[in-house]
């Protein structure tokens, strides 16, 4: 099956709510291409420099997130272009997008990424330091960043109990900061290829998918 084929299949199982974000990550660019003219616009990278080469190298309508773990010291390099940066693991981390944002003369949206899965080695805030920071009112002074929801990994398990429960806590999480303090919610990233329709289930707004489309990578 062709990447072209995979998108639309997964595009017309997903509800109205749920976007579809293609994860490009070690995929050449002609198999971007080949998504991006089967009408897909949504692209996620995990490494800068991987990033800004094909941000250059392909069209300039393509819509780029970050999904990866972003060093401060790269920020300025994705800052000019990025559309949304799904994995805000740390509030310094945020003050370094806000103070590259302002030099743009840009808001960046984000996503705080919550660390719900077992393995120790995702990054993430735990629900209470995430619910501090929601409440505390020190977002308010970085005018240069926009936190529009989070996003969130589960688990490597072949347990879907343990995946949904992950999802669910997520959710409920999501909802409870929209309607309390952060009306500006509106995504709600979880669900990856093992996982997505799980993800769906528990009110994903964006699923982010690389295996389903491109196949295997090429490391």
């Amino acid at each position: 099956m062709s990447v072209a084929q995979r998108i639309n299949e997964i595009k017309n199982e997903l509800p109205a709510s749920t976007r579809l974000l293609a994860v490009s990550k070690f995929h050449p660019a002609e198999a971007i291409m080949e998504a991006y003219e089967a009408g897909q616009r949504l692209f996620a990278e995990s490494h800068v420099q991987e990033l800004m080469r094909k941000q250059e190298q392909l069209p300039s309508d393509i819509e780029w997130h970050f999904i990866g773990h972003l060093q401060s010291n790269k920020v300025k390099y994705i800052v000019p272009f990025i559309s949304l940066i799904h994995s805000v693991d740390t509030e310094k981390l945020l003050e370094v997008i806000n103070a590259q944002a302002q030099k743009c003369d840009r808001v960046i949206p984000c996503l705080l990424e919550i660390h719900v899965a077992q393995e120790e080695t995702k990054y993430g805030f735990d629900f209470s330091s995430a619910k501090e920071l929601l409440e505390s009112g020190r977002l308010g002074v970085l005018k240069n960043v926009s936190v529009v929801g989070i996003m969130g990994m589960s688990s490597v398990t072949d347990d879907v109990s343990q995946i949904k429960r992950e999802f669910a806590s997520l959710s409920a999480f999501y909802h409870s900061m929209k309607e309390s303090v952060m009306p500006q919610f509106r995504e709600l990233s979880m669900g990856m290829s093992g996982d997505y329709h799980i993800a769906i289930e528990e009110g994903s707004t964006m699923v982010r998918l690389g295996t389903t489309i491109f196949g295997e990578r090429q490391y």
